[in-house]
């Protein structure tokens, strides 16, 4: 067995995918912790260790930053916090349920809720810039088409046949989004399991039906009022 050369004093060592990385990974926690616009370049700097000239060697700007971590991190925390579980998920509300349990534990074991990554950002970026808005809406329609796909495959298999796709997604994603939202604020994770039951007796075919026999008879009201 030969010995490693040892390493010469004060050599750096080029290694600018790992520098990159680091960049990434300290800029992904400080935006999810205390914010983009709070985040300053000189305090990620810090942070990862680079100098002001490595940091600009990758990303030129800030916002150049920000867009990374929108399409390569984020984006990659909801493929596999999400689109993934659900599209392995013997059915869309099989996997929509574990997702939504699976969330929950996890942050009962953590001991707080930072909120969905997703989420964060795009309540603080939608608006100040569109390439944001369009980075961070990307997300939501891959997200969503995804469950929306999963529903699809369902009906094909003879489930599902009463639920539309594209609605129930919106639904799915609009319930999450809101219950981290609310489980970030009262720090609570216990708000998640409360959605899912509502999601869960929310757009079951039976209360689909229900609802559709209600919005009829109302329809029947209207038209009789009409006629005097």
């Amino acid at each position: 067995m030969t010995a490693r050369p040892k390493a010469q004093p004060g050599k750096r060592i080029n290694d600018p995918e790992g520098l990159r990385k680091r960049v990434l990974d300290v800029a992904e926690a400080s935006f999810q912790a205390r914010g983009y616009h709070a985040s300053s370049l000189g305090d990620l700097m810090a942070a990862a260790g680079v100098t002001g000239g490595a940091l600009h060697h990758h990303f030129p700007t800030k916002k150049a930053l920000a867009l990374a971590v929108i399409e390569e991190r984020v984006a990659a925390a909801v493929e596999a916090t999400w689109i993934a579980p659900v599209q392995a998920a013997g059915s869309t509300r099989e996997g929509v349920r574990s997702v939504f349990e699976a969330v929950a534990a996890e942050l009962e074991q953590q001991g707080f809720v930072r909120g969905c990554p997703l989420n964060n950002l795009a309540h603080e970026l939608s608006l100040a810039d569109p390439d944001f808005r369009t980075a961070l809406a990307g997300i939501f329609s891959a997200w969503r088409q995804a469950i929306a796909d999963k529903v699809r495959a369902d009906q094909q298999a003879g489930r599902e046949q009463d639920t539309d796709p594209q609605r129930f997604a919106a639904l799915a994603v609009a319930t999450y989004s809101g219950a981290m939202s609310m489980a970030k604020t009262a720090q609570d994770s216990g708000v998640l399991r409360d959605c899912l039951n509502a999601l869960e007796q929310g757009a079951s075919p039976a209360s689909s039906s229900k609802g559709e026999a209600r919005a009829k008879r109302r329809r029947r009201v209207l038209r009789q009022y009409k006629a005097f």
